[in-house]
C-alpha cells in the first residue's frame, strides 16, 4: 500500500524531531502505526517526559521539501515502495533518504568500495580496476565520494552504475576537488544522503553515511585504511549488519595496508579481484528470515508514571535488553518498551538497536 502525501510529511517531519534517531522513529511507527498518529501523540508525550524540545513546525518541514525541489532532489521514506530492500532490512533503517538522480540504482545489487583518502596509486588502480569489473558483472557499486579510494571506485563504475552517499545534504559538494566527479554521478549513477537539503557535512554525519553505504551493499571491500579510520568503522557496520566483509591485502611496510591486513586477521574474505567476490556471492547460505517484532504489543495507551520512574533507575551506562528490564521490573515487555520509548524522548534513555536501552 502507498503511503499518502500526508503520512510521508509526517514521517519526514518526525525524523527532524529532536531525540528522534532512527531507533525511536521505528518504535513510534510500531507504537502508533502510522506517523500522522505518532505526530498527534507527541506533544502530549514530550510534556509528560518534561522535555525541552518540540515537533519541528510544519513550516520548516515544507521549506526542507521546497529546498529538496529546487535542487531536483527526490524524497524517499521509509514504507514507500521503492526504498531499498537491502536498507529496509537494516536495524533500524534510516527515516528518510533524499536522493538526486537514479534513486532506482539502490534498489539493484550493490556492493560498496571504500578506503584511504590519502590513498597510493596503486591502491587507486585496483579500486578503479575492481569497480569496473564489478559493474560489467552486474553490480551497482557504492562509496562515499571521498578523495583517494572512493573517488576512484566512482569512476571505474560510472559507465555501469554507481551511487554516493554523502554526510550533508545531496546538495553538498564535499570535498570541492571532487565537484566534476559530484557532477558525473549526479547526471549517471545516484547522490544519496539522510541529511536536508542545504546541510553542510559535520563530522558527527559521517558515521550515518558509512552506515548507509554498507546498508544497501551486500558486501564492502576496503582497499586501503589505516587501523583508525572510517573505513574500519564501514566495515564493521557491514560485519553487525551481516554484510560480507572483504579486504585487499597490501605491503605490510605501508600504513594503509594494516587496516585490510587486520580485517584479513579478523576472518574477512581476502579480494584480489571480481572471482573473489563471486565466488563467495555464489555460495549456497541458508536464509534467515526475520521474526516480526513489535515491542507494543500489548502496551498500554498511557505509561503508569511509577513504571517509567521504576524502569529509568534499572538502566545503565551499559546496554541492557528490553526482555530482561522488563523482567527486573517485573513488567509486561510491551509497557516497558513504552516507557523506554518515553524516558528516551525525555532524554533519560537512549534507544539502541537490536531492543537494547541504555542511559
Amino acid at each position: 500500500m502507498s503511503l499518502t502525501a500526508a503520512e510521508r510529511f509526517a514521517r519526514l517531519r518526525l525524523a527532524r524531531t529532536d531525540r528522534i534517531g532512527p531507533v525511536a522513529f521505528r518504535q513510534l511507527l510500531d507504537r502508533f502505526q502510522t506517523a500522522e498518529r505518532a505526530v498527534a501523540a507527541l506533544p502530549d508525550l514530550i510534556r509528560k517526559g518534561g522535555a525541552g524540545h518540540a515537533l519541528p513546525s510544519v513550516d520548516r518541514i515544507e521549506d526542507e521539501m521546497a529546498a529538496g525541489e529546487r535542487v531536483g532532489a527526490r524524497l524517499i521514506v521509509l514504507g514507500d515502495a521503492d526504498y531499498p530492500a537491502m536498507l529496509a532490512a537494516v536495524d533500524p533503517p534510516p527515516p528518510v533518504l533524499w536522493t538526486l538522480g537514479d534513486a532506482a540504482l539502490m534498489r539493484r545489487p550493490c556492493i560498496a568500495i571504500v578506503g584511504a583518502r590519502i590513498a597510493s596509486a596503486g591502491g587507486q588502480r585496483i579500486a578503479r580496476g575492481l569497480a569496473q569489473q564489478l559493474g560489467q558483472a552486474g553490480h551497482v557499486v557504492v562509496s562515499g565520494l571521498a578523495r583517494g579510494i572512493d573517488g576512484a571506485a566512482h569512476a571505474g563504475a560510472l559507465a555501469t552504475g554507481t551511487v554516493a552517499v554523502l554526510g550533508g545534504g545531496v546538495d553538498d559538494v564535499y570535498p570541492p576537488d571532487n565537484a566534476a566527479l559530484y557532477a558525473e554521478i549526479r547526471d549517471q549513477g545516484c547522490i544519496v544522503s539522510e541529511s536536508p537539503v542545504g546541510h553542510r557535512a559535520q563530522a558527527k554525519d559521517f558515521p550515518r553515511r558509512n552506515r548507509i553505504i554498507s546498508g544497501l551493499s551486500r558486501g564492502v571491500i576496503v582497499v586501503e585504511a589505516e587501523i583508525k579510520s572510517g573505513s574500519l568503522i564501514t566495515a564493521r557496520l557491514a560485519n553487525e549488519q551481516g554484510r560480507d566483509v572483504f579486504a585487499v591485502p597490501g605491503s605490510p611496510l605501508d600504513p594503509r595496508s594494516k587496516g585490510p591486513n587486520e580485517l584479513l586477521r579478523q576472518g574477512a574474505i581476502l579480494c584480489e579481484g571480481l572471482e573473489d567476490v563471486e565466488r563467495e556471492f555464489g555460495r549456497v547460505r541458508a536464509v534467515r528470515e526475520p521474526a516480526p517484532d513489535n515491542p507494543f504489543d500489548g502496551a498500554p495507551d498511557q505509561v503508569d508514571a511509577a513504571l517509567i520512574e521504576r524502569v529509568a533507575a534499572l538502566l545503565s551506562p551499559t546496554p541492557t535488553p528490553r526482555d530482561e528490564l522488563a523482567r527486573a521490573a517485573n513488567a509486561p515487555v510491551g509497557a516497558v518498551a513504552a516507557a523506554l520509548l518515553e524516558l528516551s524522548l525525555a532524554g533519560r534513555a537512549t534507544l539502541l538497536p537490536g531492543g537494547m536501552a541504555s542511559l
